[in-house]
C-alpha cells in the first residue's frame, strides 16, 4: 500500500472485495499502509478480516501501539494483532515475562480491541516453540516455490488449529509468475492463508484467478517452478539465521531484505533509511568467510555483500 497513492491503494482493496478476498495484512512498520487501509475499509468493515502486527516487546509499547492501529485503522478492534518478526529466543522470553508484551494483548482481547493473538518470524526455532506453546492462534512465515523448510512446521501448526499464513509468495519480488507460485503455495494443505503484496488491480484479478477456480500445476508449470528454484538457490538467502553471529556485528539476513524492498518492491528511501540506520551493514564485512562456512545453503555471502554495498552506493 505504501508504494501507492491513497486513491490507488482503495480502489484495489475495492477490488479485491469483490473478487472475494477478504483477508488483509499490514503492520506498524509499514509506513501509511494502516491509515491507507483503514479509509479504504471505513464503510465496509464488517466484510474483511484485518491483521496488524507490531515489532513491540514490552507491554506499554504494546498498548499505545494497540490504540495507533485501532485509529490508523478506523475501527474499534483489529481480527488480527501479531508480533512481527520475532527474531531469537531473547525477544520471545521478553514478550512473555511479567511486563512483557502478550499480556497488553491478553488485556486489549479482554476489551474486545482485537479477537486474536499471532506472530511472525523467520526463524523456524522461534517458531516450533511457539505453536507448542499454547499462546498464539496464527503463525507467519516464509514459504514459496524457493523457501519449504517449513512444511513440518506448518504440519504442526494445523495439527494444534494454529492458523498458518504464508508470506513472502514471491520470495521478496524474486519470483516473477504470479499464477504458478500462488497456486505451488495453494497446493499445501497446511496453508490456511497467503498473502502476496498487491499494489495493483492487475495484480489483485491475477491472484484472484487463482484462488477461486484453482487448479494444480501442470507438469509444465511445476518443471517450470523447480527451475526457478533452482536457478535462485545459488544466491537466495533464507533468512534461516544459521550464518550468525558475524564478528562484526552484521545482520546478514536483513542486509539482502533490505536490498529486496529497494530493487524489488520499489521502495528506495524506505529501504535506504533503515539501511543506514543499522549499526553494522555490508560496507563493515571483512570478507573473513565465517558465515560461508554455517550456511546450510552454501551462499557466497561475501559476495551478495558486495553486491548489497552497490545497491546502496558504497
Amino acid at each position: 500500500m505504501q508504494r501507492i497513492s491513497k486513491e490507488e491503494a482503495i480502489k484495489v482493496i475495492c477490488r479485491s472485495e469483490e473478487l472475494g478476498i477478504n483477508f488483509i495484512d499490514t503492520a506498524r512498520g509499514y509506513g501509511i499502509s494502516e491509515v491507507f487501509i483503514g479509509d479504504a475499509l471505513k464503510d465496509r468493515r464488517k466484510e474483511w478480516i484485518i491483521a496488524s502486527k507490531t515489532m513491540a516487546r514490552d507491554k506499554e509499547t504494546m498498548k499505545t501501539e494497540v490504540e495507533i492501529s485501532l485509529s490508523n485503522l478506523n475501527t474499534n478492534y483489529i481480527d488480527l494483532y501479531q508480533f512481527h518478526n520475532v527474531k531469537t529466543m531473547n525477544d520471545y522470553e521478553k514478550i512473555l515475562s511479567q511486563d512483557g508484551a502478550y499480556s497488553a494483548l491478553e488485556e486489549a482481547m479482554v476489551a474486545q480491541k482485537i479477537r486474536h493473538i499471532g506472530i511472525t518470524s523467520h526463524s523456524l526455532d522461534v517458531l516450533r516453540i511457539a505453536v507448542e506453546s499454547g499462546k498464539f492462534e496464527t503463525i507467519m512465515y516464509p514459504y514459496n516455490i524457493v523457501e519449504t523448510q517449513a512444511y513440518e512446521l506448518f504440519r504442526r501448526a494445523n495439527e494444534l488449529n494454529i492458523g498458518v499464513i504464508a508470506m513472502k509468495p514471491m520470495a521478496g519480488g524474486v519470483l516473477t509468475d504470479g499464477t504458478i507460485a500462488m497456486k505451488f503455495i495453494l497446493e499445501n494443505k497446511f496453508i490456511s492463508s497467503a498473502i502476496p503484496g498487491m499494489a495493483s488491480i492487475k495484480e489483485v484479478e491475477e491472484n484472484s484467478r487463482v484462488g477461486s477456480s484453482f487448479v494444480s500445476l501442470t507438469y509444465e508449470e511445476r518443471e517450470k517452478a523447480l527451475s526457478d528454484a533452482n536457478k535462485l538457490g545459488n544466491e537466495f538467502c533464507r533468512r534461516c539465521g544459521y550464518c550468525a553471529p558475524c564478528p562484526r556485528g552484521i545482520d546478514i539476513p536483513t542486509m539482502f531484505v533490505i536490498r529486496g524492498y529497494k530493487e524489488s518492491y520499489n521502495l528506495p528511501t524506505w529501504a535506504e533509511e533503515r539501511y543506514h540506520a543499522m549499526k553494522s551493514s555490508a560496507k563493515d564485512c571483512i570478507e573473513c568467510g565465517a558465515c560461508e562456512g554455517k550456511c546450510p545453503y552454501n551462499l557466497p555471502i561475501r559476495k551478495m555483500l558486495k553486491e548489497v554495498r552497490k545497491t546502496f552506493n558504497e
